[in-house]
């Protein structure tokens, strides 16, 4: 996946309190969720992807093991300030795990953007979390012709790092030409971090408690290159097992394991006409 970097985990991080309607570099506050109000996710601000992915791409195209339930507490709650997403070892349909994939998509979308997702990962082998993105009208075609940004991977296997990529029709991993990098947080399963990317029309930063770790540039060819000039949504979830989280087997004795996310906030830049 590329170079591997170390940053001080401490840096960067940031509390509630610390919201800011406007950053210092001229982001402005567009959409947020603190993760408040105990119960199930905010609807108003969240959709479920729910199943296992059949008829059309079992497994949600990777082979993973869950089933991903729709408002339900086990899987998806907000408590204490925090959204908890939360795999289970049991059966349901033709799966031996129950999680949650929460979506913004037909709540709120966005074209270039400040993304920042505060978290902290599960641990064990088999844990694949993602905080990623999708294009919300597919005009350039299915995947990956209209695009992915992943703005955070994590597979249990690999503890210490994380993983941020693209995925295009001319670069993406079906073809072994997927871009991307990767840091080295050893502390990631233990302590919150925000990830972040700052998304505009010449290119995609990625960041870990601000901390700059990889950069995709639009080379202004065609969309094969850069899908990236359309609508995204945003997607949470926690998978198990599947072609990448699954690559060293998934341990029995874990379960069940948590991806917490503290807050998401949605930063945008004024047109200059405004």
């Amino acid at each position: 996946m590329g170079l591997i970097f170390y940053f001080n985990s401490c840096a960067g991080t940031k509390t509630k309190s610390e919201v800011k309607e406007v950053s210092s570099d001229g982001y402005h506050l567009v959409w947020n969720d603190e993760f408040e109000i105990d119960g199930l996710p905010d609807s108003t601000k969240w959709n479920y992807d729910h199943g296992d992915g059949c008829p059309h791409v079992c497994g949600w195209g990777n082979n993973e093991l869950q089933y991903y339930t729709k408002k339900r507490l086990e899987n998806a709650r907000v408590s204490n300030g925090k959204l908890i997403i939360e795999a289970h070892k049991e059966k349901k349909g033709n799966k031996e795990f129950t999680s949650a994939r929460l979506i913004s998509r037909g709540k709120a979308d966005w074209k270039y953007a400040r993304i920042e997702v505060r978290a902290k990962l599960p641990s064990g082998r088999g844990t694949w979390p993602a905080i990623w993105m999708l294009s919300t009208d597919w005009n350039y075609g299915g995947w990956p012709e209209s695009g992915e940004i992943d703005i955070m991977e994590h597979v249990g296997y690999q503890a210490d790092s994380i993983f941020g990529t693209v995925h295009t029709k001319a670069y993406n991993h079906g073809i072994n030409t997927h871009v991307g990098n990767s840091a080295f947080y050893p502390d990631a399963e233990s302590s919150f971090k925000t990830y972040t990317i700052e998304w505009s029309a010449d290119k995609i930063d990625w960041f870990v408690d601000d901390n700059h770790y990889f950069s995709f540039h639009n080379e202004h060819k065609t969309f094969n290159e850069w899908p990236f000039d359309q609508r995204f949504y945003l997607i949470m979830n926690l998978a198990v097992g599947g072609n990448w989280g699954g690559v060293e087997g998934v341990a029995e004795d874990i379960w069940p394991q948590k991806l917490e996310v503290d807050y998401v906030r949605i930063y945008e830049k004024k047109s200059t006409s405004e």
